[in-house]
């Protein structure tokens, strides 16, 4: 029994040193297919590079990352000794040991920028997950320096994804304001050299920077005045359709802001679940504020139940037209609307309660007593049927209910229902329905792809496969990238 014990306390090194090798067999992999990439000039490949990279983030450790570095950069470049310094020095026998396994597979590989600047994204990445704030801060700042100097087009989605840690590791400390000229200067740069991707991420992070600090003048100033083209990745196209919907929202332009979010909501990975939530939480109130009141069913999503609780209390409260309600559930859940950033929006919907409170009281009664409006409203105000009186005759004013006011006898008098169905509100609703079925069509439309010279040219049965091969591994590219950003 001893002898086993000790023969299993054994193995256990040796279990640990070979998933080591492993992982550090598959970063070789990953710079091998960015050298292909960079040599061919295939976007395509450093994109894979970076999802195997994601796919690889659990499992790497300082001691990895440090052979990786001698393996990918000459050593005692000033690149090599930068990055070094930034990974501690905890894990010496474990470098010993990878380095004794690799010394003797170990290749030169080529020092390419593209390279280069993949060992910065791979640090950055491990210093965030280590929560290592101010490392990672140095770190990104050195990469952003370097890549000022690089104008590839195959670097630029590696740019993209640094852009997103340099300011996800200043957000991390609180420092977002101290970046946000570096990211105007970056966004100009990238715009000067057509490098759409890059103006996709950092015009999000620029408006993430503003919305931040509720500067939504600003962050509106900004988008309406950047270039616009077609979007090159869904998660940037997501993100920008949420923060376009938050600033529909506060401009009081709640249409608008209702289609950006769902939008946003509907094209969100499955996998990005925080993202679809914060869109639900905000898509809710807005629809409240248009008078709207959403589906059961919005609440019941998968893994949302309880992030959306406080919201279907606060849709029960408006559906009902219950101020007393309303306001306990404000209070109740005070802390979580405050970190939701929806206290504002959440004071701006005590009017559509009483709203529709008063629209339930108008359907009830064909004649009320404005005291009596003001007890089932609870309105705990110095003078309440006077309140009730101004609160009534703007209603009518703004066609909410269907009434007459006698201010003689102080009554509200219900008019008689009509046939809806005579009005113009079904086919209004209908066009609606048709104007999203043919949107989204002709988005499908134009998302097709298609092989270059198709028409002009026939295909022999190799190219064939060649190509049925390339559209299958750009399904699979399509298919994860979803699962990436988010």
């Amino acid at each position: 029994m001893t002898q086993d014990v000790e023969m299993k306390e054994q193995q256990a090194p040796s279990n640990s040193t070979s998933s080591t090798v492993s992982v550090l067999q598959h970063l070789k992999e990953i710079a091998a297919l960015i050298e292909t990439g960079a040599y061919a000039r295939e976007v395509r490949r450093i994109l894979r590079a970076v999802r195997l990279t994601i796919a690889l983030r659990r499992k790497l450790k300082a001691s990895v990352i440090s052979s990786f570095l001698g393996f990918a950069l000459a050593p005692g470049s000033e690149a090599h000794q930068r990055l070094s310094s930034y990974l501690p020095k905890d894990d010496d026998q474990n470098d010993m040991e990878v380095d004794t396994a690799s010394s003797a597979t170990q290749t030169t590989v080529k020092h390419s920028p593209e390279l280069e600047i993949y060992c910065y994204l791979l640090v950055l990445i491990f210093l965030i997950d280590q929560e290592k704030y101010n490392e990672a801060k140095a770190c990104s700042s050195a990469s952003i320096t370097r890549l000022k100097n690089l104008n590839r087009r195959t670097v630029d989605v590696l740019a993209s994804r640094l852009y997103f840690f340099y300011s996800l590791s200043y957000e991390l400390t609180d420092e977002l304001s101290d970046i946000r000229g570096n990211l105007l200067a970056l966004h100009r740069v990238a715009t000067l050299r057509h490098d759409e991707l890059g103006q996709e991420t950092l015009l999000n992070l620029l408006l993430r920077n503003y919305l931040h600090y509720n500067l939504y003048d600003q962050a509106e100033k900004l988008r309406s005045k950047a270039p616009r083209f077609e979007a090159h990745s869904n998660q940037q196209f997501c993100r920008y359709l949420f923060y376009l919907g938050k600033i529909r929202t506060i401009q009081l332009e709640y249409t608008d802001a209702k289609e950006s979010l769902l939008q946003a909501a509907r094209k969100a990975p499955v996998a990005a679940l925080g993202f679809r939530v914060q869109c639900n939480k905000w898509a809710v109130i807005v629809r409240l504020l248009l008078g709207e009141i959403p589906e059961r069913t919005v609440f019941m999503q998968k893994g949302m139940e309880k992030a959306l609780r406080p919201y279907f209390e606060l849709t029960n409260a408006v559906r009902i037209g219950d101020l007393e309600l309303f306001k306990n559930v404000a209070e109740k859940f005070a802390t979580t609307f405050s970190s939701d950033r929806t206290n504002n929006l959440i004071v701006r919907l005590r009017h559509n309660v009483i709203r529709t409170g008063l629209r339930n009281i108008s359907i009830s009664y064909s004649r009320i007593s404005l005291a009596d409006v003001a007890k089932k409203l609870r309105l705990d105000s110095p003078n309440p049927v006077a309140d009730a009186e101004s609160i009534v005759s703007k209603a009518i004013r703004d066609g909410a209910i269907d009434a007459t006011l006698d201010h003689a006898n102080g009554w509200m008098v219900s008019k008689e229902t009509g046939d809806i169905y005579s009005t113009n509100e079904p086919q209004q609703a209908f066009n609606s329905r048709i104007a999203f079925c043919l949107n989204m069509h002709n988005e499908a439309v134009r998302a097709l792809r298609f092989p270059p010279n198709s028409h002009k040219e026939k295909e022999s049965a190799e190219k064939r496969r060649e190509r049925q091969q390339q559209e299958q591994e750009l399904a699979k590219h399509i298919a994860e990238e979803d699962d990436d950003d988010f």
